[in-house]
């Protein structure tokens, strides 16, 4: 049987993902009132949207240098001098778990300047840059870059279409008593 690698330690994320040791205390107790019935993504989607709200920020994040050196050293749809002060504290080897805010304005607030980001070419990430580099996507960061209301409303209808999404029954799916291993 082939291992699966999660989310948590897939090489963009592996050891930077940080308060699992929240999800794995709020799984216990929904363990012990509730067997086998809460899995780990769905305390993970309302831990989530709790925290869009608590913070107001799903803008809110952090990148490692090792995932986003490629994009400042290699691409050419970023602003110079974006990528320059970025490369001043990200060389091109070392210093791989240096963080960098996803949203440099409002990097602690839930808001739309994370695509204003994109226009003027600072995406911090090559996969969150290429929304906006002659795409169909275009569209779209122009609408939600200028227009908050429709960013707000349009995710959280996203939002709403991801709970509905059916989850894995029988033997295609598993509920884990434990976040971190099969069972």
């Amino acid at each position: 049987m082939t291992k699966r690698k999660g989310e948590k330690t897939a090489a963009p994320n592996n050891n930077s993902v940080r308060g699992f040791n929240v999800i794995d205390d709020i799984k216990t107790k929904v363990e012990k009132a509730c067997p086998q019935v809460v899995s780990c993504a769905d305390i993970l989607a309302l831990a989530a949207r709790d925290s869009v709200v608590y913070e107001r920020g799903h803008t809110i994040g952090l990148a490692r240098c090792v995932t986003f050196r490629d994009h400042i050293y290699n691409d050419s749809d970023i602003d110079a001098s974006f990528a320059k002060s970025l490369q001043s504290k990200c060389p091109r080897s070392g210093n791989d778990d240096l963080l960098e805010p996803l949203d440099l304005q409002t990097p602690t607030h839930f808001d739309n300047l994370y695509f204003q980001n994109l226009l003027d070419k600072k995406g911090l990430l090559h996969s969150d840059q290429k929304l906006f580099n002659g795409d169909s996507t275009n569209k779209l960061v122009k609408k939600y870059a200028t227009n908050t209301a429709a960013f707000f409303k349009d995710f959280a209808k996203g939002m709403v279409k991801m709970s509905n999404i059916k989850p894995l029954t029988g033997s295609e799916g598993q509920i884990r008593i434990n976040c971190r291993k099969v069972n």
